[in-house]
């Protein structure tokens, strides 16, 4: 077997010693035929590059499927309403109430989060017991359970297998939440980390566009194809499966956790697109050296460490700032929050807002490594806080016209900062803050704590959008307190193994205090 005219034999030893291979000129310049180089100097052949980014697209499936089952429960939720009222009246011979309605529908939004606390929590165990590549082929069974599940309930005339679906969809997707990030991050380049980890958000953004879009009443969103809307999510699953075999498995988990050299090499190279793989190599034996002199790292470990305490508690700040910003709030909502302002055709203005959030988390991959995390992470902090006060603008004075653009333009902000700074960064930043010994376990605590917020806000917003006044102005509050929880952030280094907190001017349990203080009065704050 070749390898650009390299015997394998030769290519393998050259990855062992860390030498480049000696060729003829004419061989030298068959194995680059085009190069690009990146800003590092990194140097990608046109095919190879390729196969990085068919494995990159791959893994972020998952993360399609994440945003998917987030904003695919937005559009039906009248008819979803609806086929609660008719399976309460066969049962019992009257119609449901209002307020058990709402609960009802508000738990089959946020049983959802419920699953991926558990999934989350799980990411761990399945990633160091199976890998990172077989870990999300066997998670996708989760996937054709829920989406069966759901698009079976009205057959069964059971509402009940709606929330079951979304259980267990909850628990796939929080698994994915966990698995796609790692993967992105331990098989991309290291100066190209940072922007191929907002692929996880992009991902997530074009699921719930393509949640959105499905969910018009031409397409699936109807009173008899709503099932099949949610069912779909059995396609990407299936899809996944089929392609997954073609990618490699993590050179870092196979050389540091299975010690399979050869084929740690054997992935770099065809994911690095160059035979000289020995800086790779050399990084991943070094953090493998630091590892064998340290025990494994459980979660208890995590939090008695002062050496994993600080990265810990930035990795949980980033993940609250994100989700308590509100931000799931428009995505399960937004159709109600446009209608509540006065939209006329809020389904459209909720498509607009999910076609502006895909823009700008492409617009965030093109700026992370160039503005860096702490930066954008400010600064959509700031524009959501800007968003936040429009909005509540809009939904206090509806009785004026000119409101309801003030609406739109009030959400179609909040998105676009979220995409800037807090969406895509606290899903790859726990990756950079840890290295593999306690990767896995930083990942399962963080995105726990992504989850558990989840649920609240899921749960929470309808009967806060009832008593109405306060929200946003809570929510500002949020955002403040997870602003200044940011000053943690000092200095992310780009290699794995490296992460340094300096000139903490604040000790971080005291702002943990502060951020915890403020969502107390969130939530005591005349809602």
């Amino acid at each position: 077997m070749k390898s650009g005219g390299l015997p394998e034999a030769r290519l393998h030893l050259c990855c062992l010693t860390g030498q480049q291979p000696f060729l003829p000129h004419q061989q030298r310049v068959a194995l680059t035929p085009k190069h690009q180089h990146t800003p590092s100097g990194l140097i990608f052949t046109q095919i190879p590059r390729g196969y990085l980014l068919f494995s990159l697209g791959t893994a972020v499936i998952g993360s399609l499927q994440f945003g998917y089952n987030t904003g695919v429960i937005n559009a039906p939720e009248q008819k979803l309403r609806s086929f609660f009222n008719d399976t309460w009246m066969e049962r019992y011979g009257e119609p449901i109430s209002p307020g058990i309605c709402t609960i009802v529908w508000s738990f089959a939004v946020s049983v959802f989060s419920v699953g991926g606390m558990v999934g989350s929590f799980s990411v761990g165990v399945m990633a160091d017991r199976f890998g990172r590549r077989r870990s999300m082929f066997l998670v996708n069974v989760l996937a054709v359970i829920g989406g069966l599940l759901m698009g079976f309930s009205t057959m069964c005339s059971s509402y009940e297998m709606v929330i079951a679906g979304r259980l267990v969809i909850g628990l796939f997707c929080g698994l994915f939440t966990g698995l796609t990030p790692m993967y992105v991050g331990e098989v991309s380049p290291t100066p190209l980390r940072g922007a191929f980890g907002t692929l996880h958000q992009l991902g997530v953004v074009v699921g719930i566009l393509i949640a959105q879009i499905f969910g018009l009443e031409a397409l699936l969103g109807s009173d008899k194809l709503w099932p099949l809307l949610l069912a779909l999510t059995v396609a990407p699953a299936v899809l996944q499966c089929i392609l997954l075999p073609f990618c490699p498995e993590s050179p870092r988990f196979l050389l540091i956790n299975l010690k399979q050299e050869e084929q740690a090499c054997k992935a770099l190279v065809r994911l690095r697109g160059t035979e000289d793989v020995s800086k790779d190599l050399q990084e991943m034996k070094e953090e493998s050296a630091k590892m064998a002199q340290e025990k494994k790292v459980t979660i208890a470990e995590l939090f008695r460490s002062a050496l994993y305490r600080q990265p810990l508690l930035v990795a949980i700040m980033l993940q609250l700032s994100q989700q308590l910003s509100g931000i799931n709030a428009v995505f399960y909502y937004s159709t109600g929050i446009f209608a509540s302002a006065g939209v006329q055709q809020p389904i459209y203005a909720t498509i607009g807002a999910g076609i502006v959030n895909t823009i700008f988390t492409v617009v965030s991959l093109f700026l992370v490594e160039k503005a860096g995390r702490r930066t954008l992470h400010l600064l959509g902090l700031g524009g959501m806080a800007v968003a936040a006060l429009l909005m509540t603008i809009s939904l206090l004075l509806t009785h004026i016209p000119a409101m309801s653009y003030v609406a739109i333009l009030a959400v179609m902000l909040f998105v676009a900062m979220f995409e800037m700074g807090p969406g895509p960064i606290p899903w790859f930043i726990v990756a950079e803050l840890f290295s593999q010994g306690p990767r896995p376990a930083a990942m399962a605590v963080a995105g726990c704590c992504n989850w558990t917020a989840n649920f609240l806000v899921g749960m929470t917003f309808p009967k806060l959008a009832v008593r109405g006044r306060g929200y946003c102005a809570g929510l500002g509050l949020l955002l403040k307190a997870c602003w200044l929880n940011l000053v943690l952030l000092k200095s992310l280094c780009r290699s794995l193994d490296s992460f340094l907190i300096s000139s903490l001017p604040v000790d971080p349990e005291i702002l943990l205090i502060l951020s915890f203080g403020c969502v107390l009065f969130f939530s005591h704050s005349g809602l």
